[in-house]
């Protein structure tokens, strides 16, 4: 009776573990990809704000003095250690002169800039990624998943590099150095001092840090699928319910987001570095760097390969929290209000 019961059971079994652990893709609406991304993009900017407001001051020739406190040999021999240090001086710094407010110098035309700019960058993405699916025969493949982000990229920068513009001339004011009341103060102050393509300066760095935005997506797709519940747990609709099961997807999203940029921001960094430059204001009306190699020999001549990494570890502090907060909520989004029909990826 058993063995006739096993037997009646197999069949059905068999179905659901074929059904469940195939590999599907969902055709969640193009809209949502935009919505989720803005979402995400807004609640991590707002997490990281200060340490956002410390890494663009370290970036830039204005805040270097701090550097002198500290002795030549301990900057080279405890480089990791000294990022550490000069971050935290420049944070208890900012309270004590600017008070809390200083944290956030900037986050008004930050928060213009990521929500579009991250709903452009996730929607061109999501949608990107189906269309060349599409081409490729319907195979997702990293191929696939790095053509998507490089487009991602191109688009995004394009479109917000003015919003970048003036969110750095606010955050490189101090409490001494007032010079714009607001981002619509600063925008004009911009048009009427070097025209329009004041808001296009740091253009070209921008385009350079696509390559950041494409390792992230590549890496972040292949730690995402290797993360996620192992495809033999996966044997029934029930145990896709499990609390321990759906633990397991969301840490191995969240990890994703997080090692994805790490590696990326490491890889890419000197690009935030000179993309910065490029965007200080001008100073007794002399711009001081004018062109994307014209800024990496100067910063190299004057000052060492090492001020290519200026304000890193403030950098990585945000970014890596900012990308496992960012992703997390737009997996949220899209897992929870895409379309839920589904079809089998061959």
């Amino acid at each position: 009776m058993s063995e006739l019961s096993q037997n009646r059971l197999t069949p059905l079994a068999t179905a659901q573990t074929t059904e469940i652990t195939r590999t599907t893709v969902k055709d969640t609406r193009s809209y949502v990809h935009f919505i989720a991304g803005g979402v995400g993009g807004m609640v991590g900017a707002i997490c990281t704000s200060p340490l956002d407001v410390v890494k663009t001051r370290l970036q830039t020739t204005f805040y270097q003095q701090a550097k002198a406190n500290v002795p030549t040999a301990f900057n080279k021999s405890n480089f990791v250690l000294h990022h550490f240090i000069e971050t935290s001086r420049l944070l208890v710094r900012i309270k004590q002169v600017e008070g809390v407010r200083g944290y956030f110098k900037g986050l008004g035309p930050n928060l213009v800039g990521v929500i579009p700019a991250r709903s452009i960058n996730f929607y061109t993405y999501g949608n990107g990624k189906k269309f060349y699916t599409e081409l490729n025969n319907g195979k997702e493949t990293p191929i696939v998943h790095l053509v998507s982000a490089a487009t991602a990229g191109l688009v995004t920068a394009t479109a917000t590099n003015p919003i970048w513009v003036i969110k750095t001339r606010l955050q490189l004011q101090g409490n001494g150095t007032r010079k714009y009341t607001s981002s619509f103060n600063c925008a004009a102050n911009i048009l009427r001092g070097e025209g329009i393509r004041g808001f296009y300066k740091g253009m070209s760095a921008s385009y350079l840090g696509v390559a950041e935005g494409t390792i992230q997506w590549v890496i972040y797709e292949h730690l995402k699928q290797k993360w996620a519940t192992p495809k033999k747990i996966k044997t029934t609709q029930l145990d896709l319910l499990k609390p321990a099961n759906r633990l397991i997807d969301w840490a191995g999203h969240l990890g994703a987001a997080a090692v994805s940029k790490l590696i990326a921001a490491c890889v890419a960094y000197p690009h935030e570095v000179i993309r910065t430059r490029l965007r200080q204001p001008a100073e007794n009306g002399i711009h001081k760097y004018t062109g994307l190699w014209q800024c990496l020999r100067l910063i190299v001549k004057e000052e060492g390969m090492v001020a290519l990494y200026g304000g890193m570890t403030a950098h990585l502090m945000r970014v890596v929290p900012n990308a496992a907060i960012m992703f997390f909520c737009y997996e949220a989004i899209i897992h929870n209000f895409g379309d839920s029909s589904s079809k089998p990826k061959a």
